[in-house]
């Protein structure tokens, strides 16, 4: 009795949402993880439709330059909300749009039919493992702590080519502070409380920096994963009728993610390009 139930156990295929992705093939000692096939399959329709609408570009647009254009203003008129200024949201947009473009695709990629449904079966300590080839790369936490990573990163480095090396590491080790109260002591005593208290506000901006990483990460990849899994639910309740609501929701959902981490990028962006007393 023992034996059979061990042999149907062996039998069993086990598929299951992970928090981490699947590796699926080395290079050396490189894991090509299957969120990593879905990075690089987004990579490669972004190449593919630049290099489709490039030759289309006129100074006169016509047909799908002028939808284009038309969505690149609508884009602009938001960005103007959170700069303020037009200049800035040129400047911007390129890297934002690109973070919006990204993510968004992968998003919806991984709700196509045969992104996590086809795969292959591996053997782990006598279970076999059901590992899809595909999977939505934002519903692994790597991916969007990467994003989330280099958006910060540029933020700093925008901010360091606005506002000059010396500012903007006063925002966060407030040096000036300190070397102000010599010469402000015995005109204004209180420096001698309010500087020190202006240094340590810059520490908690420091703090502030890697909660961003943080944020943007958790909330990209916590709502897309719980899509995830829910339509997995779903579909195991019923394949075919259920789960589409679901899917109609999700495409929004992404949709929105995408948008919010984009405009987040625009506010870092902008912040730290910013003047501290402005």
């Amino acid at each position: 009795m023992v034996s059979e139930t061990a042999q149907l156990n062996s039998n069993e295929i086990i598929h299951e949402s992970t928090l981490f992705a699947e590796p699926i093939l080395h290079i050396g000692n490189f894991k090509v993880t299957n969120s990593l096939l879905n990075s690089t399959l987004t990579v490669l329709i972004v190449i593919i439709l630049v290099l489709f609408l490039k030759p289309k570009i006129k100074k006169i647009p016509t047909g799908i330059q002028n939808g284009l254009e038309m969505i690149i203003e609508q884009f602009l008129g938001i960005f103007d909300l959170v700069t303020g200024s037009r200049e800035k949201s040129i400047k911007f947009a390129p890297i934002v749009l690109s973070f919006f473009f990204f993510i968004l695709i992968n998003n919806w990629l991984g709700l196509l039919p045969g992104v996590g449904s086809i795969g292959q079966i591996m053997v782990e300590d006598g279970h076999k493992i059901f590992i899809p080839y595909f999977r939505g790369a934002t519903a692994d936490l790597n991916t969007t702590l990467a994003l989330a990573t280099i958006a910060v990163v540029i933020s700093h480095i925008f901010g360091v080519m606005a506002i000059g090396a010396w500012n903007y590491l006063n925002k966060f080790i407030n040096i000036k502070a300190f070397l102000a109260i010599p010469k402000k002591v015995m005109k204004d005593p209180t420096v001698l409380l309010v500087n020190p208290i202006k240094a340590f506000v810059g520490l908690v901006e420091i703090i502030g920096e890697l909660a961003k990483i943080a944020s943007l990460s958790f909330r990209l990849f916590g709502n897309i994963f719980a899509g995830e899994v829910l339509l997995a639910s779903m579909s195991a309740i019923m394949a075919f009728v259920v789960p589409i609501p679901f899917m109609f929701l999700e495409i929004i959902v992404g949709l929105i993610q995408a948008l919010i981490f984009a405009i987040l990028v625009l506010i870092y962006l902008s912040i730290s390009t910013t003047q501290e007393e402005h």
